[in-house]
C-alpha cells in the first residue's frame, strides 16, 4: 500500500487546520465548538453516532472540511453568474464549480437563456407553480432528495409531494444503500440495523465488510481503537487495504502514538463476497459437527428464526473450489476465520456500499445476516448488523416517508392527519425516473439538495434525459453540475447551511436528524447567514407547495414554518416511533426509536428472523477484461470533491487514475503512469472514459479500482440491483486500452 502515515494524529489535525484557516477562522472555529455538541448542529459528514460524553471539538478531518466547506468562499452573486454562460461553465470541474462560494439569492436561467440572472422569492415560486400546475398528471413530476436534509424538511416535502398527487420521491439512498435496506427487511422485517454505540464496547469481533471507515465515518475509527484496546478482534473484509484500519492516531491525542486497528485483512475479489461468507459458514457448520452444540446457537436458531435446514443444504450444494475461484480466498482462511468467529461470543458486522452497490447488493447483506444468525449474533449486547450509511441523516428521511414505495398504513395517517387522499400507486426510483425523463414521461425534477447529474449513472443518457424537462429546480448551497444539464427553464433556490442560524417568526428554529443507530436528536445553527437572502429547506418547501397547491391544499404550510414545533406536532401524530417527538428530543442527546430485532422481535410474516437461500453470484469476466469498483477519496464526500489528492492512498495531484494489479500491468503490457481508456460494453453499447492514469497498487488480481463519480459514465442505466435500484459502482468489467487524448497537465505521484 502506498504511503505508511497513520490516519488521525498530527496529520489530520493540520489538514485541518489548513482547511479551517482557507475558510475564515472567525466563521469555522465558533462552528467547530459547536458541531456534534448537545446543543449545536450536527455534522453533515456522515451519520456516527455522538457518545454521551463528549469532547470539546467533536468531529473528525472530514467534518472539518465539511463545515470549512460550507462556510468558506465568497458569496456567489448576480455579477458572477452574468458573467459566466452555461457553456463556459461547463468547460469546468466540479470542484472548481463548488469551491466559487455560496449563492447569495434565487437564480432563474430562462427559456432559450445561456445565463442564470437574479429572481425574486415570489416570482421563483410563482414559476414552479405556474408550470406543475401545468402538467397532464401528477407522475410528471419527480421530487428528489438528498439525506442530508432535515427531519422537518423530509416530513414537508413528502407531504408536499403526496398532495400534488404523486409517490416519485426517490432520494440519494437509492444510489447508495437501498440494496442493504432490501436484503435486510426480508431477513428481520426492517431495512435498519439492530445496533447501538454501547455495543462497540462490548462487542468481541467487529467485522467491517465492503467499508473504508477512514474515509466514510472517520470517527467510527476512535470507537474501533477503544474496542481493540480492551481486547476486542477486528476483521477488515475488503479488496483494498484501507489506511484508517492499518494505522490510527485519535486527534484527539495526537501523541498517543498509532494503533493498529484490524488485526487481519481479507482481500476478497470484487464481487466475491457472498463466496466468501459462504465458505465461512460452511467451516463454522464444521466447526460444529466436530464440538456439537458449543458453536451454533440452536436455541436461538430453533426460538427465533426458520429456514436454518434450507441454508444448511445449500451451503452443501457448493465446493469451495467454486467458492475459493470466486472469492479469491484460500480455504484455509475461511477456516481461521470461522474459527475466530466460533470463538467470539458477541459479533457485530458493518458495512457501506462495498456490499450494497452490486447487482447482488441485497443478497451480499443477506449472507452476513445468514453468518450472524448462525451464533445468535441479533438481539443481544455487543452483537447485531451495522449498516452505515454516508449520508448524514439517510436514516431521517427515510422515517419521515421519503420513498417512491410507500407503506400503506403510512399513507393512510397522513390522510387523516392532513385530511386529503394521498396517492397509492408506486412513484418512480432514481433510475427510473431517469428512464422516464429519457422518455417524456417525467417533465419536471424537483431536487431537494444533492447533485443528481453528477452521482447518477451512465451520465451521457443521464444529463440527455434531464435536458428533456420543461423545468429543473434545485435546492442548493453551492454551485454544482446538476445546475448546468437542465431543463427548458431551471431555477437555483439557494437554502441556509446546517452551522447558519435559522430566523423564523417565532424565533430561531432547530431541525432534528435520526443517526445510524436510530437516534433522533436536535440541529441548531448560530452561524449568521451568508446571504440575508437565503431560506431554510422548510421554509422553501412550504413556498413551492403554496404556490403550486393553492386552495387545494388545507395544509396551514405558513403556521408550520412560523414554528417548526408545530412540524414535530404532526411528525409525532403521523410516524409510529416519534410519539412526543418535540419533548423527547430535547433531552440531552435525544430518543432512540423502537428497534424490535434489538429485542429479537421480526417484523416478518412469520414473526422469525429469516435464513435466505442466496444464489453464488454469476460473474462474468472475459479474458482482458478487469472487474472494476469506483471509491471515494479522502479528500470527498460524495460528489463534492474537496482537492486532487487522497492522501490515505499515496495518490497525489489528480483524480484522473484506475488502481491496477502490478501483475495484471505486466500481462497486459501497462506501464506505471501510462494513459488508459476504459470501456465498459454492456446493453450492445460501449461507453468509455479516457486519459486514466495506471497506478500499480495493492489491488486483487483481476481487479481495478477508479474513483466516482469520474467513472460514472462507464456504467449503463440498467446496470442495478434488481429490486432496489441501486446502480452496480463496484462491479463492472472493463477493458483498458492505451490512450491517444493528449496529456491533461495532472501528475499522479503514487
Amino acid at each position: 500500500m502506498a504511503g505508511g502515515k497513520a490516519a488521525g494524529g498530527p496529520g489530520a489535525i493540520w489538514t485541518g487546520l489548513k482547511r479551517a484557516s482557507r475558510a475564515g477562522l472567525s466563521k469555522t472555529l465558533p462552528a467547530l465548538l459547536r458541531v456534534n455538541q448537545k446543543n449545536g448542529f450536527d455534522c453533515p459528514g456522515c451519520a456516527w453516532p455522538e457518545r454521551s460524553k463528549r469532547a470539546l471539538i467533536e468531529c473528525c478531518e472530514n467534518g472539518v472540511k465539511a463545515i470549512a466547506h460550507e462556510l468558506g468562499g465568497p458569496l456567489l452573486s448576480r455579477e458572477f453568474f452574468s458573467h459566466q454562460s452555461i457553456p463556459l461553465l461547463m468547460k469546468q470541474s466540479g470542484q472548481w464549480l463548488e469551491q466559487q462560494g455560496r449563492i447569495a439569492e434565487p437564480m432563474v436561467l430562462r427559456p432559450g437563456a445561456v445565463r442564470y440572472e437574479p429572481i425574486s422569492w415570489n416570482a421563483a415560486f410563482h414559476r414552479i407553480g405556474e408550470i406543475l400546475r401545468l402538467v397532464e398528471s401528477p407522475r410528471e413530476v419527480v421530487f428528489y432528495s438528498s439525506g442530508r436534509t432535515s427531519n422537518e424538511a423530509a416530513f414537508l416535502y413528502q407531504l408536499f409531494a403526496r398532495q400534488f398527487g404523486t409517490n416519485s420521491l426517490p432520494s440519494s439512498s437509492q444510489l447508495c444503500d437501498e440494496s442493504g435496506r432490501a436484503g435486510l427487511s426480508l431477513v428481520i422485517g426492517s431495512g435498519k440495523g439492530t445496533v447501538c454505540l454501547d455495543d462497540f464496547e462490548q462487542a468481541d469481533l467487529i467485522l467491517v465488510l465492503g467499508q473504508n471507515p477512514g474515509t466514510t465515518h472517520p470517527r467510527m475509527l476512535g470507537a474501533l481503537a477503544k474496542a481493540v484496546k480492551r481486547g476486542c478482534r477486528v476483521l477488515s473484509i475488503n479488496p483494498l487495504r484501507e489506511r484508517g484500519l492499518l494505522r490510527f492516531c485519535p486527534p484527539g491525542n495526537p501523541f498517543a502514538g498509532a494503533a493498529a486497528l484490524a488485526e487481519r485483512f481479507v482481500r476478497v475479489r470484487i464481487g466475491g463476497d457472498i463466496a466468501l461468507l459462504k465458505g465461512i459458514m460452511k467451516e463454522v457448520l464444521a466447526l460444529e459437527s466436530l464440538r456439537p452444540g458449543s458453536v451454533l446457537d440452536r436455541d436461538f436458531i430453533d426460538r427465533h428464526c426458520e429456514g436454518f435446514e434450507a441454508l444448511r443444504q445449500n451451503l452443501a450444494e457448493w465446493s469451495f473450489e467454486e467458492l475459493v475461484d470466486q472469492s479469491g480466498v484460500p480455504q484455509q482462511e475461511m477456516a481461521e476465520i470461522a474459527e475466530i468467529y466460533a470463538a467470539s461470543e458477541r459479533v457485530i458486522a458493518c458495512w457501506a456500499t462495498g456490499l450494497c452497490q452490486h447487482r447482488h447488493g441485497a443478497e451480499n447483506v443477506q449472507e452476513v445476516a445468514n453468518l450472524l444468525m448462525l451464533r445468535g449474533n441479533l438481539g443481544r449486547p455487543g452483537a447485531g448488523l451495522c449498516p452505515l450509511p454516508g449520508h448524514s441523516n439517510a436514516e431521517g428521511i427515510r422515517s419521515m416517508g421519503i420513498t417512491s414505495k410507500p407503506d400503506r398504513a403510512f399513507l393512510q395517517r397522513l390522510d387523516r392527519e392532513f385530511e386529503f387522499t394521498a396517492p397509492t400507486e408506486a412513484g418512480y426510483d432514481c433510475v427510473e425516473a431517469i428512464r422516464a425523463m429519457h422518455d417524456g414521461k417525467v417533465r419536471a425534477l424537483i431536487g431537494l439538495g444533492g447533485n443528481f447529474a453528477a452521482a447518477s449513472p451512465d451520465t451521457e443518457f443521464t444529463e440527455r434525459a434531464l435536458r428533456r424537462c420543461r423545468l429543473t429546480v434545485h435546492v442548493a448551497t453551492r454551485l454544482n453540475r446538476s445546475h448546468l444539464i437542465t431543463g427548458e427553464e431551471a431555477l437555483i433556490l439557494p437554502s441556509l447551511c446546517r452551522s447558519e442560524r435559522d430566523p423564523e417568526d417565532s424565533g430561531d428554529q432547530f431541525a432534528t436528524v435520526e443517526n445510524s443507530m436510530g437516534v433522533v436528536h436536535r440541529s441548531q445553527g448560530r452561524q449568521t447567514p451568508a446571504s440575508a437572502a437565503l431560506r431554510s429547506e422548510p421554509a422553501i418547501i412550504a413556498g413551492m407547495a403554496r404556490a403550486t397547491l393553492g386552495d387545494a391544499t388545507r395544509v396551514p404550510w405558513e403556521e408550520l414554518i412560523r414554528d417548526y414545533e408545530e412540524i414535530r406536532v404532526r411528525i409525532s401524530r403521523v410516524i409510529p416511533g416519534f410519539e412526543q417527538m418535540g419533548e423527547r428530543v430535547r433531552e440531552p442527546g435525544g430518543f432512540a426509536l423502537p428497534n424490535g430485532p434489538r429485542n429479537r422481535e421480526f417484523a416478518t410474516p412469520t414473526g422469525r428472523g429469516s435464513f435466505r437461500i442466496v444464489p453464488l453470484p454469476e460473474i462474468e469476466r472475459a479474458d482482458g477484461q478487469l472487474l472494476l469498483m469506483t471509491v471515494r477519496s479522502h479528500d470527498q464526500f460524495n460528489t463534492t470533491v474537496y482537492g486532487g489528492d487522497d492522501l490515505h492512498r499515496g495518490i497525489r495531484g489528480g483524480r484522473r487514475v484506475v488502481l491496477l494489479n502490478g501483475a495484471d500491468m505486466e500481462e497486459l503490457g501497462i506501464a506505471e503512469g501510462q494513459r488508459l481508456d476504459l470501456t465498459s460494453r454492456l446493453g450492445g453499447r460501449s461507453r468509455s472514459v479516457s486519459g486514466l492514469a495506471a497506478v500499480s497498487y495493492d489491488v486483487p488480481a483481476g481487479c481495478a479500482v477508479s474513483y466516482f463519480p469520474e467513472a460514472n459514465p462507464l456504467y449503463p442505466i440498467d446496470h442495478l440491483a434488481p429490486g432496489s435500484g441501486t446502480p452496480a459502482y463496484k462491479l463492472l468489467p472493463i477493458r483498458l486500452a492505451p490512450s491517444h487524448q493528449p496529456e491533461d497537465g495532472e501528475a499522479v505521484v503514487p
